[in-house]
């Protein structure tokens, strides 16, 4: 009986520490969330499918992930976050292979993307940050639709106001 009981209590506490390394493992080597029809932003509820631009999403060690409908968004949450929670992973949409009006996957690493902040294209938010995986792809976009393209840490807070440029229009 007494060995019975060691046997399930060993099994139990088996099971238990193989799903807390699962759990563990499941927050800090996360992929990017594929995003459907049913995605919306994590800020204002705005369904990602339905506007134009690159998305983005930031996954933290505890938590959900947040869904963003514009890489300004990320990024304004992201600078303002990044010393309150731990961030394990913040991936946008690599537009070199995306429809801009309905970006679908093509999910890289944001750390290690490109930006294009200025250009004549908007997303959800109106200005936005183009996304890349390579270099050369963010300067044939500045090329052609205008803008500078810059690396994720030269994208600095004032870069990315929410406030869509509203506040610092003088010709109102």
């Amino acid at each position: 009986m007494i060995r019975h009981f060691a046997r399930r209590l060993a099994l139990v506490l088996v099971c238990a520490n193989v799903l807390a390394a699962c759990s563990d493992t499941a927050r800090t080597s996360t992929g990017p969330l594929m995003t459907t029809s049913d995605s919306y932003c994590s800020l204002d509820g705005m369904s990602l499918a339905d506007y134009p631009g690159p998305k983005a999403q930031i996954h933290y060690a505890q938590g959900e992930p947040e869904l963003f409908c514009d890489t300004v968004e990320m990024f304004s949450t992201y600078l303002q976050t990044v010393q309150q929670k731990s961030i394990v992973a913040v991936y946008v949409n690599d537009m070199a292979h995306n429809d801009w009006d309905h970006p679908d996957g093509q999910w890289i690493d944001a750390r290690t993307a490109f930006y294009v902040a200025g250009s004549k294209r908007r997303g959800s938010m109106g200005p936005t940050l183009a996304s890349f995986s390579q270099q050369a792809d963010a300067a044939a976009f500045a090329s052609k639709e205008g803008g500078e393209v810059l690396a994720f840490d030269q994208v600095t807070p004032d870069r990315v106001t929410l406030d869509g440029g509203v506040l610092k229009d003088r010709a109102m």
